[in-house]
C-alpha cells in the first residue's frame, strides 16, 4: 500500500494538488455564479469527508486526506496551487489543472502502481460529484441542466489526463 513515504516531497505535493485541481477544473469549465461555485466547492469537500469515513476507501486516498488535515500538508498544497495559478487568467485554469492531473497520474503510475487505478477512479468520482452539485444554465434555480456540455467535456478531459474513463 502506497502512502506519503512512497513519494518524494514534490511528488506527494503533486498527488495532493491533484485532489484540489480536479474540482477546480470542473468549476472553471462552466462557472455557475457564486451560489453554484459554493455548491460545487462543498461537493468536493463532501467527497473528501465521505472517503475519510468509508472503511473500504483506498489507503492512498485516506493518506492524502490525512495529509490535508495537517498544517504542513495544507500549506504545501496551497503553495503549489498558488505557484501554478499565480498569473492564470480564467481560461488558463482548466488546461493547467489538466496538466497537473497528467503529472500526478505519471507519479502515481510510477510510484504506486497498485493503488493508482483506485486513486484515479476516486478523482473521477470527485469530479463527477462537483459537476452534479449545481445546475447549469438555469435562472434562479429553475431550468438548466445538471451537468453542462462544457462540464461533460471537462470530465472526459480529466479522465483522459488520468488515463481512465469518466465516471458519468
Amino acid at each position: 500500500m502506497a502512502n506519503k513515504a512512497s513519494f518524494t516531497p514534490d511528488e506527494w505535493t503533486k498527488v495532493m494538488e491533484s485532489v484540489a485541481v480536479t474540482g477546480m477544473a470542473v468549476t472553471a469549465a462552466d462557472p455557475s455564479g457564486l451560489w453554484g461555485m459554493l455548491k460545487e466547492a462543498l461537493a468536493g469537500g463532501a467527497a473528501l469527508a465521505a472517503a475519510k469515513a468509508d472503511p473500504n476507501a483506498n489507503e492512498l486516498v485516506k493518506a492524502v486526506i490525512a495529509g490535508f488535515e495537517t498544517a504542513d500538508g495544507r500549506s504545501a498544497a496551497q503553495e503549489a496551487l498558488k505557484k501554478r495559478f499565480a498569473d492564470a487568467k480564467p481560461g488558463d485554469v482548466v488546461p493547467r489543472a489538466l496538466e497537473t492531473l497528467r503529472q500526478a497520474s505519471a507519479v502515481l503510475d510510477a510510484k504506486a502502481p497498485a493503488d493508482a487505478p483506485a486513486f484515479k477512479a476516486w478523482l473521477n468520482s470527485v469530479a463527477a460529484k462537483v459537476a452534479e452539485a449545481s445546475s447549469e444554465g438555469g435562472f434562479l434555480g429553475f431550468g438548466g441542466v445538471k451537468v453542462s456540455e462544457a462540464e461533460k467535456a471537462t470530465l472526459a478531459d480529466i479522465a483522459k489526463a488520468l488515463g481512465t474513463t469518466a465516471s458519468t
